[in-house]
């Protein structure tokens, strides 16, 4: 029996490579055409300036916006910093997205935490979001129409404290705890968890547990979830995220009406706001925005909805709904909605860019599918 012989290197095989991979649904391409991330080199080159250097010897620092792409990849991807050092080694179209040639250029694993950690105690996320979205105001996607809220949870690594020191951090004295070890109150110390599609790289297998003092227990229809909220506010035409607060998981999601519902900039005013049943009772919140309710009825205890008031829910859950499909985006397609470290400091600045790397994704989404949404081509 003969069999058919592996091939040598050729010439053209890089681009052959590359456009095998955009038949098979590479996405990278299409995002580096149409995402300007030079557009955020203002707001990123201040945060890494190093204003301690006395002298340019030394190896020189990797361009922020470069960094910028690098972690628009591991937030995409939902990969940890090994992960993420380890794939753009290992995959062609990571490195033409990043344009790089040689694995020597790939930071590593410490390095990409240094940026992303710098980013979060400048608290940068927030103006990268407000940055793009004025793009997105700019070529008309940005539209007062309907808006949807919502809230999803963001699940963190659970912690394993005894009752006294969770009684402690519910009454919000976590701050005195692990004193006499403070490397668990450090919050710098490498998490991370093997999930199917993720692996362990043996490094990681023994570190410290960081005690997150932050994150909380909710439990909603019989399931028990620990850490964080996502709330946001979605233009209902486009299905863009216009405005997101973080919270920790037991926060009513009603509680964050008011941060996260944006007053229409013009008038007329009176737009209409869809939210589901949580926001029950936030009907004059909402009015105070200049914008109209639109809320899903609910029932109490020994009041069932009737069959009218369910017919109502269905058809304001058709529009409501919607905000879903965001939310599914980042289960299916950006490896989850988990968060690997601890603090709020740092669930902010990861939950941030995740809505923003949606928008960008949806963003593409728009062009390709939908370009009769953008008015200014």
């Amino acid at each position: 029996m003969r069999y058919r012989k592996n091939q040598g290197v050729g010439l053209f095989d890089k681009e052959d490579t590359l456009q095998g991979l955009l038949k098979n649904g590479n996405p990278l391409p299409k995002l580096k055409e149409i995402i300007d991330f030079e557009q955020f080199r203002s707001i990123l080159e201040p945060v890494f300036e190093n204003t301690g250097k006395k002298s340019n010897a030394g190896r020189k620092p990797f361009d922020p916006v470069f960094m910028f792409k690098l972690l628009f990849l591991q937030r995409l991807y939902g990969m940890s910093d090994p992960q993420i050092e380890y794939h753009i080694k290992d995959r062609t179209s990571f490195r033409d997205f990043l344009d790089i040639q040689s694995v020597d250029d790939v930071p590593d694993e410490k390095t990409v935490w240094k940026y992303k950690d710098a980013l979060a105690q400048n608290g940068t996320y927030d103006e990268l979001f407000k940055r793009f979205n004025r793009y997105l105001d700019s070529i008309g996607l940005i539209v007062n129409e309907d808006k949807i809220i919502d809230a999803s949870f963001v699940i963190a690594p659970r912690q394993r404290n005894t009752r006294e020191e969770n009684k402690k951090i519910k009454e919000g004295k976590g701050e005195e705890l692990f004193n006499d070890n403070p490397h668990k109150k450090c919050h710098n110390v490498a998490q991370s968890e093997s999930n199917g599609n993720l692996f362990l790289l043996p490094s990681q297998s023994n570190v410290i547990e960081d005690k997150d003092i932050d994150a909380r227990w909710v439990k909603k229809r019989g399931e028990r979830f620990y850490g964080y909220k996502d709330n946001v506010e979605i233009c209902n035409k486009t299905k863009l995220i216009r405005n997101y607060t973080v919270c920790a998981a037991n926060r009513h999601d009603s509680k964050e009406t008011e941060r996260v519902l944006t007053e229409p900039p013009k008038e007329p005013h009176g737009e209409p706001a869809w939210l589901d049943a949580g926001y029950a009772g936030m009907e004059d919140v909402v009015r105070a925005k200049h914008m109209t309710p639109i809320i899903c009825e609910k029932g109490t205890r020994g009041h069932p909805l009737t069959d009218e008031q369910k017919e109502r829910n269905r058809q304001k859950s058709k529009v409501r709904s919607r905000v879903e499909h965001v939310f599914g985006f980042m289960e299916q397609t950006m490896g989850g909605l988990v968060f690997r470290g601890v603090g709020m400091v740092r669930a902010k600045a990861d939950i941030a860019p995740r809505n923003l790397v949606y928008n960008m994704c949806r963003l593409v989404q728009i062009k390709e599918y939908q370009p009769n949404l953008i008015a200014i081509q």
